[in-house]
């Protein structure tokens, strides 16, 4: 049986619970994983948050954080390697302890339809989780792992990407592939603290 992604179509509701933490004796861990892993072979996605699948547990899959093959991907000249390619990273209970620097990327989701999102995220995050052995991490996302994160994080809570742009547009895949190479991944700051950041961006904005 194919796999499918939960929307806000099917049911907003159930995408806005926040999920609970993971028991690392849970029986059912490995086949939640699996899950994951085998939607993320089957569809062009960056990464997935459990509960998209139906599966409302803080567990995390990151399949392509790499920014220079999604760009091509994007132009559509990707290789059949590249189109494959998968980081297949699983995080457990994940959490963001620290947020540093400013980005902003045109964000879209498996759950939000054909709703694009301009999003300002965390240049640098510093994440504590578990791996699938259940040894405790705590590890720095910088670039565009660190959005691609922060994204899937926000599902874990409830948030659609939607409810924290700034702007946002409907285009179907083909219109967004586009859009993107005039609008890309730009980096605003590297360092600083992130909250610091986003208040000073908005109220530049609000002068002009």
């Amino acid at each position: 049986m194919k796999i499918k992604a939960i929307t806000i179509k099917d049911n907003e509701k159930y995408l806005r619970q926040v999920s609970v933490n993971v028991n690392l004796n849970d029986k059912n861990l490995k086949n939640d994983i699996n899950v994951l892993a085998e939607f993320c072979k089957e569809n062009r996605v960056m990464a997935m948050a459990a509960v998209q699948l139906g599966i409302p547990k803080r567990l995390v899959y990151i399949k392509n954080t790499n920014l220079d093959i999604i760009n091509k991907m994007q132009k559509n000249e990707a290789t059949a390697k590249e189109e494959n390619y998968n980081e297949a990273r699983v995080l457990i209970n994940p959490v963001i302890i620290e947020r540093y620097g400013l980005t902003e990327y045109w964000e879209a989701c498996a759950s939000c339809m054909n709703f694009m999102g301009h999003v300002k995220r965390p240049y640098k995050i510093l994440v504590e989780y578990f791996d699938i052995d259940g040894v405790k991490h705590i590890e720095t996302f910088e670039k565009f792992e660190s959005t691609v994160l922060s994204h899937e994080m926000d599902h874990l809570d409830g948030i659609l990407h939607m409810d924290i742009a700034d702007e946002v547009l409907e285009m179907s895949e083909e219109e967004r592939k586009l859009f993107r190479q005039s609008h890309p991944y730009n980096i605003i700051s590297k360092v600083g603290k992130y909250q610091d950041l986003l208040q000073n961006n908005f109220e530049k904005k609000l002068k002009k």
